[in-house]
């Protein structure tokens, strides 16, 4: 049995919407869309690594809220412990690094983007009501 690397996701609602994102060529599932977030480095708590990995990708400070759940997903090359949390954005403008491409959606909208395998637990709970933005 592999080892489960930790990665976390943020559910980051502003007016309505949720704040999605889409994975660029350089990493496995290219173009598909995801919560932003990321690996969680040694010594890091999941709530760090995701202010560290926002404030990376779209140079904002987000406070992070309730743990929403996780989700195992088992890829071909990698195994990963998918942590979701209710995450706010302390009031800054987003300026996404790089040509990183973002959308902000509303929870209707949801199904009309590609998401990865370990991200649709959390569309699918978002669209049921099951987590309440």
């Amino acid at each position: 049995m592999r080892e489960i690397v930790k990665v976390t996701a943020a559910i980051l609602e502003k007016d309505g919407r949720i704040l999605i994102d889409q994975r660029n060529s350089k990493y496995h599932l290219t173009g598909k869309w995801e919560f932003p977030g990321g690996k969680i480095e040694t010594n890091e708590t999941p709530e760090e690594c995701l202010a560290r990995e926002l404030k990376e990708e779209f140079d904002i400070e987000v406070y992070v809220g309730s743990f929403l759940g996780s989700n195992i997903q088992h890829y071909e090359h990698i195994s990963i412990e998918l942590m979701t949390y209710r995450t706010f954005c302390n009031g800054t403008q987003i300026t996404p690094k790089g040509n990183k491409k973002y959308e902000w959606v509303t929870i209707e909208e949801l199904s009309q983007y590609d998401f990865a395998p370990a991200d649709r637990p959390f569309v699918d709970r978002l669209r049921r009501g099951e987590i309440k933005i």
